[in-house]
């Protein structure tokens, strides 16, 4: 039987030889910027990654997130969903696995993660994180 984490590792493996690699995204975590269940992302090897990034992890010894990185300390890494509304995971620089670059949805159009207005509205989002759960419940509604 095939499991989601055995298509993550053979999605890891392939990048870590350089194909990039697009891997459908479930669940809620990462809205309003990438919709689990109708988009994907397009993975990159993680190279220099940055606060901001969005990135595969393993974290804690137990799990693969596709989250955005929001502190880096060293070697120590901290992530959150972007539609999380409290609550982070911590991997060390060495379970960050693949870098996502795109979000491809389900019409096949392609976005590209890190433009300067993407950028600025994750860092709106992060400083509005107290308010998410408000906000997420009208975008889930409308």
């Amino acid at each position: 039987m095939i499991t989601d984490e055995l298509i993550i590792e053979e999605a890891v493996r392939l990048v870590k030889e350089g194909v990039s690699v697009t891997l459908p995204v479930n669940g809620n975590s990462m809205l309003p910027f990438i919709i689990g269940g109708k988009e994907s992302v397009i993975l990159q090897p993680p190279g220099l990654v940055t606060v901001g990034d969005v990135v595969l992890a393993w974290v804690e010894n137990r799990r693969y997130v596709v989250h955005r990185i929001i502190r880096i300390d060293g070697e120590n890494i901290t992530l959150m969903g972007d539609g999380n509304i409290a609550g982070t995971e911590h991997c060390p620089l060495s379970g960050i696995r693949a870098k996502a670059t795109h979000v491809v949805d389900d019409k096949g159009r392609r976005r590209y993660l890190y433009t300067k207005w993407r950028m600025r509205a994750s860092r709106l989002w992060r400083i509005l994180c107290p308010f998410r759960r408000y906000i997420l419940a009208i975008y889930k509604r409308v």
